[in-house]
């Protein structure tokens, strides 16, 4: 049955059907948008709580907002928030990272094998005679050279052959005596005897004595003759000359048969054995390869440039090898023993000049976990180190990154290279310093709250430059003692730009780097660290464009730059009975000029090697 509504109570049932509806799309509207906006918070206060705030490892009040270098130091930063990891599951020498910090960190891992150790050692040598063919000729009495047969120097001679004839008084009178003794031979035999022997010391032989006895008069004058086939690379008289007893008159060598002395530095010595095969060239005879056996390794170490000698014996045919010639030799050869050791990158290992540290991945760990570990090292061999304790084959360490987890472990109080005991760190609370608040680390300093360094102080710095000794400053002298044996470690790389051996070079600076790694800034305090570590960015890097390039050119410019700061180093923290030659080259780097230091005041450019040897000039003289 159909209703009727009358109009008021139509109008009545629109308005209140478009109020409920209006109601819920209301409801709808307004509980969609609160849900949304409990949504979008969330992910903002997320956003804020992921801020990560980089600080520095060596200096813990640097505190910026962005990645970059320490405007002290000059360190890479690195991410706190990856620091403050709290979990009770971590073992107190471990660290944890999370994945982030790992990819940031550029941290990477090998798992440790078992290998045969060996190397090739660069050598660098010079031909030299052998010392047992060479014979020296001296006047054994006195007189003038009256005939002369050998004219020039290299000279060829046969064995017998006549040299000189030399006119000699007293070689008479002894004759006269001999022929005396000679009628009384009989009745008085010893006398007989002692003259004739003291002719025979003269260099006379039996066959001229019995000459002598068989004419029955003297001779005035005698041979030189040669007592060996060889060449004669000295002369020391000339026609006409008088010549007491004694007197030098020739060298005679025989180069059938010759050395070759390579300089092996003290970390090659374990590598090298008697008997080993070396290969090397000579730069007059490009293209040629010569090789030989190591038969002599000198058992004494020289002072100064401590290397030893090692000498290789070889045919010489056709006299092409020539004394004093340069040569470069390869030794490859294995450690002692022919047994597989346990072999790390040397990446991987961090010097305190005490311990050596590696940090060990902990298996089966949901995010990144390292173990700090102490390890016992053997020799070097190339790129790796013989592990003789404290690792396990099958074990992962970390090679590269390594002291960024280091630093991480330090700054959260864990056992570090620095640090082994653990415990927290005296650190002062920093200023966050955001990326628009300056630029360069200039700005960066004045925004620091920074603490008292106690760096140096003009006085001390005009006190270093009058006395060339250290200033103020209280320097452990075990740090000094290691800086010595970085010192040592330059002159050699020194010595070596003077002979423009690029390979040699080389090996030279990682020698350096690896002096340089084995100094202990934890035995400085104040402004001795702070200095210290202002100077340490460049050096190394310097020595590494040196260790990496093949080109003498970039390695000399580097040297340069080089020098610079560690010219700084020595004048700051001194040496130990040392006397140090600060030198100056005026044409090198386009006429600008560069330094070097010089364990002796003759100046032998390291820039120029032997095409301007003794160009430059001796600018200061340090004692300590």
């Amino acid at each position: 049955m159909k209703k009727n509504f009358s109009p008021e109570k139509r109008d009545y049932i629109i308005v209140g059907t478009t109020l409920i509806l209006g109601l819920f799309f209301g409801w709808l509207f307004f509980h969609g948008s609160r849900k949304e906006t409990k949504t979008v918070q969330p992910s903002l206060e997320q956003a804020n709580t992921k801020k990560v705030i980089w600080t520095c490892a060596m200096h813990p009040q640097i505190r910026m907002d962005h990645p970059g270098k320490c405007p002290i130091c000059g360190m890479d930063l690195i991410p706190l928030q990856s620091l403050s990891e709290n979990d009770s599951t971590i073992l107190p020498g471990e660290i944890r990272m999370t994945e982030e910090a790992i990819k940031i960190a550029d941290i990477q891992t090998i798992i440790v094998k078992k290998a045969y150790p060996d190397k090739e050692v660069f050598l660098f040598g010079k031909v030299k005679p052998d010392e047992r063919n060479i014979s020296e000729l001296t006047a054994r009495f006195g007189g003038r050279i009256e005939k002369l047969f050998v004219n020039f120097t290299g000279q060829e001679v046969s064995k017998g052959e006549k040299l000189a004839i030399i006119y000699s008084p007293a070689l008479v009178i002894a004759q006269k005596e001999l022929l005396e003794a000679e009628e009384s031979r009989l009745t008085n035999p010893d006398l007989y005897n002692a003259v004739r022997n003291k002719l025979k010391l003269w260099d006379l032989t039996d066959e001229q004595i019995d000459n002598i006895e068989k004419k029955g008069e003297t001779q005035s004058s005698f041979d030189v003759l040669s007592p060996i086939f060889g060449t004669v690379t000295r002369r020391n008289v000339a026609l006409g000359d008088y010549v007491k007893e004694g007197s030098a008159l020739f060298q005679v060598i025989d180069l059938t048969r010759i050395w070759v002395m390579f300089e092996a530095y003290e970390s090659d010595l374990p590598w090298i054995r008697k008997g080993d095969k070396i290969n090397f060239t000579v730069e007059s005879l490009p293209g040629r390869n010569f090789e030989g056996r190591i038969s002599f390794i000198d058992p004494v170490i020289d002072p100064k440039t401590r290397i030893a000698q090692v000498r290789v014996e070889i045919q010489n045919p056709g006299s092409l090898l020539k004394p004093d010639m340069f040569a470069d030799g390869i030794v490859t050869s294995p450690f002692a023993g022919a047994k597989k050791d346990l072999m790390v990158p040397k990446t991987s290992v961090l010097w305190t000049g005490k311990r050596s540290v590696v940090w060990v991945k902990i298996p089966d760990m949901k995010q990144p976990t390292f173990k700090y570990r102490e390890i016992g090292l053997g020799p070097a061999a190339g790129d790796f180190y013989v592990v003789n304790n404290g690792l396990r084959e099958g074990e992962e360490i970390a090679t590269n990154g390594v002291f960024k987890i280091d630093a991480a472990a330090q700054l959260a109080g864990k056992p570090s290279m620095m640090n082994p005991e653990g415990g927290k760190t005296n650190t002062m609370p920093g200023m966050i310093m955001p990326g628009n608040s300056g630029s360069g680390s200039e700005q960066s300093s004045k925004n620091m709250d920074m603490p008292d360094t106690g760096a140096i102080s003009n006085n001390d710095n005009l006190n270093n430059k009058i006395t060339g000794k250290p200033g103020k400053m209280n320097i452990s002298m075990d740090f000094i003692m290691q800086l010595n044996s970085v010192y040592d470690q330059y002159i050699i790389l020194k010595n070596v730009f003077v002979h423009s051996d690029e390979t040699k070079v080389k090996q030279a600076a990682n020698e350096v780097l690896q002096a340089l790694s084995k100094t202990n800034m934890n035995l400085l305090k104040g402004g001795a660290m702070t200095t210290w570590m202002g100077l340490l960015p460049n050096l190394d890097s310097q020595l590494g464009q040196i260790a990496s390039s093949d080109d003498l050119k970039v390695q000399r410019k580097a040297f340069s730059v080089f020098n610079d700061s560690f010219y700084k180093v020595v004048k700051t923290f001194g040496l130990m009975g040392k006397t140090v030659y600060y030198q100056f080259c005026p044409m090198f780097n386009n006429e600008k000029g560069a330094y070097w230091l010089s364990e002796i005041e003759d100046i032998r450019n390291p820039y120029y090697g032997e095409s301007m040897l003794t160009c430059g000039e001796t600018k200061e003289t340090l004692k300590y």
